[in-house]
């Protein structure tokens, strides 16, 4: 029983921050259409999960808490989108199972470079060996561009399992 609620509080946490986030893309964006495929101006602040300085993830589709295409997690981001991952159909299903369909997201199927809540990963991570698809639920992980406040769910050694770069500036 714990663990469905705690599975329907993390998913309703994950509907909401990509429902604010989407109220504030269109707030800001709404008069300016020519924002809404810029590319960032700007490096991050940021540091990834290597204490080094966050590198960009994807912008196409524009990805990020922010829409900047980097995994930044402002006090605002109540579900930590940090994880900088590519999603995976299996992955897809699973999440959709657990009650948060990314489907509905233009762009957004297999091969998909995504922030994803470290918590839906993390989930997907201790599913996978209970899961029919495996590790195919997990998605890979870019060390560089995974914000380092995903270290507060997830464990370093967890995602370098899954890593698909070194965590340098070459993507």
């Amino acid at each position: 029983m714990h663990s469905g609620f705690v599975s329907t509080f993390l998913t309703l946490l994950c509907l909401l921050a990509t429902i604010v986030t989407a109220s504030h893309n269109a707030q800001h964006n709404h008069h300016h259409p020519e924002n809404q495929h810029q590319e960032p101006l700007t490096m991050s602040k940021s540091l990834n999960v290597l204490k080094q300085p966050l590198v960009l993830h994807s912008t196409n589709p524009m990805t990020g808490y922010l829409r900047n295409g980097y995994c930044e997690v402002p006090a605002s981001d109540f579900g930590n989108h940090s994880i900088a991952a590519e999603v995976t159909d299996e992955f897809l299903d699973f999440s959709a199972r657990q009650g948060n369909d990314l489907r509905p997201i233009p762009g957004m199927k297999g091969g998909c470079k995504w922030c994803l809540c470290a918590s839906r990963w993390l989930e997907a991570f201790q599913a996978k060996d209970r899961e029919p698809a495996g590790e195919k639920i997990v998605p890979k992980v870019w060390l560089g561009a995974t914000n380092e406040k995903a270290l507060g769910k997830v464990r370093l050694e967890d995602l370098k399992g899954f890593a698909v770069d070194g965590g340098g500036d070459k993507q």
